[in-house]
């Protein structure tokens, strides 16, 4: 497990960045007028300035597609996966993908366009602003299987934002639990919500509870800190950190995400 995901990375701690793209035809905030010629170009300019900075991975997410939903929309789906081909020649580093909150979609979406990871919710019950979730992870395996995407890595993750666990489990028991029965390439551990940090001993103890299997925070990584969670985990998704005055819904700006990366290079040393 830990060998194949190092091996794609290139380290020991790597750092994911978000490429949020806009809202995808079928939700409300669609945007008509740009359409999707200018959702493409949205993402053109965060994936260059990613890029720019030196970050190990992207991953191309649908943030923007609120209300979410637990069953995906083919049309954001198809849209997604257009927009990411129409990429594809720009993309430099190793990337993947999350359609929110759907893993069957998550894993067409990243078969379609040969991502090397994916992300998702794929285990647990849970109450959530989208009502009941209970998500199958052996139906999501078999059908990555039937696809044939079997070296596309799925990342867990085990806290799921907007939700109540109704697991009464300790976090590091059902760690463990989803490690033993549902073969994650990696565990992430999320805040509440979009951007908000994860706690800093829940991530501690996923570790210590986990020290064969990658452990990342998967929300609310700042400037301030990342080296804390680079210590006490095997590396991060950062979003919201890199836009426009730390604000999840603007652009990356580029100086915020050389500027990160330029604290991750230091710690590296």
């Amino acid at each position: 497990m830990e060998d194949k995901f190092y091996k794609l990375f290139g380290t020991k701690k790597p750092i994911i960045a978000m490429v949020h793209l806009g809202a995808l035809p079928g939700s409300p905030l669609y945007n008509k007028e740009n359409g999707i010629t200018g959702l493409i170009k949205e993402a053109k300019k965060d994936l260059e300035a990613l890029q720019t900075a030196k970050f190990d991975a992207i991953m191309f997410g649908n943030e923007n597609d609120r209300p979410y939903q637990l069953n995906v929309d083919t049309a954001s789906t198809a849209a997604a996966a257009y927009i990411i081909g129409e990429l594809k020649r720009d993309i430099k580093i190793p990337f993947g993908v999350d359609m929110l909150w759907d893993p069957m979609a998550t894993i067409a979406l990243g078969t379609a366009t040969k991502a090397n990871f994916v992300r998702e919710i794929f285990t647990g019950t849970y109450s959530s602003d989208m009502g009941i979730w209970a998500p199958n992870a052996g139906e999501a395996l078999r059908y990555k299987q039937n696809l044939g995407s079997e070296e596309m890595l799925l990342l867990f993750n085990i806290s799921a934002e907007f939700a109540y666990s109704q697991d009464r489990r300790p976090l590091t028991d059902r760690a463990r639990s989803v490690v033993f029965s549902s073969l994650p390439d990696a565990i992430l551990v999320s805040g509440q919500i979009t951007g908000e940090a994860a706690s800093m001993n829940d991530l501690m103890s996923v570790k210590k509870a986990l020290p064969h299997t990658p452990v990342l925070a998967n929300t609310g990584v700042k400037h301030d800190t990342v080296i804390q969670v680079l210590k006490n985990a095997d590396g991060c998704i950062v979003g919201s950190s890199l836009k426009e005055d730390g604000n999840t819904w603007k652009p990356v700006d580029p100086k915020r995400a050389r500027d990160f990366m330029n604290i991750v290079s230091k710690f590296r040393k």
